[in-house]
């Protein structure tokens, strides 16, 4: 099968020829339909996020079922899923207590004394975040997967797989925000514009989305922003106080630097919360002012929304074909497998949403 190799950190992915293994007991093979192209594959890219290479990148995707394994009963050859690098075993203490984005249970990869998944002249290509969508086959564990109903778009289904369900998530379920309550989103490309969305969806009052790009912000209001801010020409902490007269409640980050995080912090009212669903780079310090903490501000993280990814994902999909979420503006372009360095390099500009990467 083809692929998107990435070999060395801050060099453009090869198209090659890679091998990948037949199912074990509890593995599906899934043939990609469409495949997202994410920011979080450039940070991975550029070093931000250190990966054992070579690997194949890629998390976003929906696709068909090809085959399974003999003791997978949940998905059969035929249904339509959508993948998730949220694999969980289902029975460590963060499953069990209802945080399956956060389980780390090795049991969802092959150990080391078996096949890898993806090999290439009998060496070992490292999976990528137990998917590696951007090829023309996937092999992940049953629990990397759901089902969804076939009238779904594939492409707008693959954003449901990381983009969506980490922004609309993180109002969800990681801050709960609540009807009527004020939000700022500080970045609006895929991510912050799902929470921007999810805001919408949540009641929110008052949701002001914060970017430098006019376009995405516009973008944002046909998504559910009440108000906009370019904060390259303005001061976005001081207009956000104005709107709120105070502060926000929820303050959202999809960003991913220490300044936005920073800022996220200083745009709360009282007892407000910030997220940082933006993924700071290793290494990088936040500072925060002390004395704010007596007024019950708050700040916290979210990995992938939070999610429950089996419960949610078909939700979304519902939200989305009753006219609540709005996938169809989100996708700037659709490409060929060929064509991932392009959709990469677009990222690093800001200027576009997302590309889809469309198999044949």
């Amino acid at each position: 099968m083809k692929a998107a190799v990435l070999r060395e950190q801050n060099k453009p992915l090869e198209i090659e020829e890679v091998q990948i293994s037949k199912p074990g007991p509890r593995e599906v093979m899934v043939r990609p339909v469409a495949a997202g192209v994410c920011h979080s594959d450039l940070h991975f890219m550029d070093g931000s996020y250190p990966y054992m290479l070579p690997t194949i990148l890629g998390h976003e995707s929906a696709g068909i079922v090809e085959e399974v394994g003999s003791d997978v009963t949940y998905v059969k050859k035929g249904d339509h899923v959508i993948t998730c690098l949220s694999a969980f075993c289902g029975h460590c203490n963060k499953c069990l207590t209802g945080h399956l984005s956060l389980c780390q249970s090795p049991e969802v990869s092959r150990t080391a004394d078996e096949q890898p998944r993806l090999h290439q002249n009998n060496q070992p290509i490292h999976q990528f975040l137990n998917l590696s969508s951007f090829a023309e086959l996937m092999l992940i564990h049953e629990h990397a997967l759901v089902k969804i109903r076939e009238d779904m778009p594939f492409d707008r289904a693959a954003l449901i797989g990381c983009s969506t369900t980490t922004g609309v998530g993180a109002v969800f379920h990681t801050a709960g925000v609540e009807p009527g309550s004020s939000v700022a989103v500080i970045g609006c490309g895929g991510v912050g514009l799902a929470a921007i969305n999810g805001a919408a969806i949540a009641g929110a009052g008052q949701i002001i989305a914060v970017d430098m790009v006019d376009s995405k912000l516009e973008l944002a209001k046909a998504l559910g922003a009440t108000h906009t801010i370019n904060a390259g020409k303005s001061d976005a902490i001081g207009e956000v106080m104005e709107i709120t007269r105070g502060g926000c409640d929820y303050t959202f980050e999809a960003i991913g630097l220490k300044a936005t995080a920073e800022q996220a912090f200083k745009m709360l009212g009282s007892g407000g919360t910030a997220t940082i669903i933006g993924m700071i780079p290793v290494g990088t310090m936040i500072e925060l002012h002390g004395v704010d903490f007596l007024a019950e501000k708050k700040i916290q993280g979210s990995n992938m929304g939070s999610n429950r990814f089996r419960v949610d994902m078909p939700r979304f999909i519902d939200f989305y074909l009753s006219g609540k979420l709005h996938l169809d503006e989100m996708i700037s372009k659709r490409i060929k497998l060929a064509d991932v360095n392009d959709a990469l390099n677009a990222l690093k500009t800001g200027e576009d949403a997302r590309h889809v990467i469309m198999f044949d």
